[in-house]
């Protein structure tokens, strides 16, 4: 019988390598710290860090989340410490740990991205940057950055000149009428690696109360019910640009990540089930090498080869 230590797991993001193909998602893992003590993160490719701003944010009022059908919505509201406390608090204690740390970066416009890049770039600890794009442009009326072509070239070629030290990923909307235009657009203005996709807003509602279940009016939908959406939208992003991307929507099961490894991603993050089950990231990392090692694949290339040869 062939041994799971024969299967290798490492997977190449750009300049980044990473062990495995397994990231815990932004907004779903805090700051990596809170499940310090529930998960090896030692055995994780990386985790991407809450969304950081220029200035701390207090987030969306209670309650933030709701279980949906086959998902749940949130509207956290994107709270956090902000960049400079949490590189003055958070970032000493992570890089204690043998893992990637991506830190994930919004702004309300352009200068608020290239200044929470500039402060972490004075930090060590932190192995490349995503960006939200996935917020209203202030200074545009408030059109989405990723919901335009050339709004995605701008914020993605500023915050490539800002990040001079670190791999600049890119997370894109789902919102979009073509995905792989918006790709070619955050490729074309220096992005690294693309995440695909963010969360689809959505909304819940109790009709005896006429209240929302959520202390906003809608959020954002996330788990196994988006899963075949956003599937598609990897395949339909991999066949726009040659940068690698990474997966993300409704990962619970070895089956789900081979899925979006077949379909072109080199990498998945896992966001709502770790609300169900804290440690989901470390098991699948162990899972997928006894699954890949029972039906005698060794590599992940194998697996992304194969649909991609038939169907790319």
């Amino acid at each position: 019988m062939t041994s799971a230590v024969a299967v290798d797991l490492t997977v190449q993001v750009g300049a980044l390598r990473l062990r495995n193909p397994i990231l815990a998602a932004s907004g779903t893992f805090g700051y990596g710290l809170e499940f310090a003590d529930l998960v090896d993160l030692n055995c994780l490719g990386g985790f991407v860090t809450k969304g950081l701003s220029k200035e701390p944010m207090e987030g969306a009022p209670a309650p933030r989340l709701c279980e949906t059908p086959s998902g749940m919505l949130n509207a956290v509201g994107l709270q956090n410490v902000g960049v400079r406390a949490f590189v003055a608090e958070k970032l000493p204690v992570l890089r204690s740990f043998d893992t990637a740390i991506i830190a994930n970066v919004f702004g309300n416009c352009l200068e608020d991205y290239v200044e929470v890049i500039r402060v972490l770039e004075g930090a060590e600890g932190v192995a490349a940057y995503e960006l939200n794009i996935s917020c209203p442009n202030v200074k545009k009326g408030g059109m989405q950055f990723g919901a335009n072509p050339g709004l995605v070239a701008e914020v993605v070629g500023a915050a490539r000149k800002a990040a001079a030290r670190r791999p600049l990923w890119v997370k894109l909307s789902p919102l979009v009428t073509d995905i792989g235009l918006i790709a070619r657009a955050a490729e074309g203005a220096g992005a690294d690696a693309l995440t695909v996709a963010n969360t689809y807003p959505a909304m819940a509602l109790d009709f005896r109360t006429g209240k929302s279940c959520l202390g906003s009016l809608t959020g954002g939908l996330s788990g196994p019910a988006i899963k075949p959406i956003t599937l598609r939208l990897v395949w339909e992003t991999r066949k726009a640009v040659k940068i690698p991307i990474l997966g993300l929507g409704g990962v619970e099961t070895v089956e789900d990540v081979l899925e979006y490894i077949a379909v072109g991603a080199s990498a998945v993050q896992v966001g709502t089930a770790s609300f169900a089950d804290p440690k989901v990231s470390e098991r699948l990392a162990q899972e997928l090498s006894r699954c890949l090692s029972e039906v005698k694949v060794f590599t992940l290339n194998e697996i992304r080869g194969q649909f991609l040869a038939e169907n790319g």
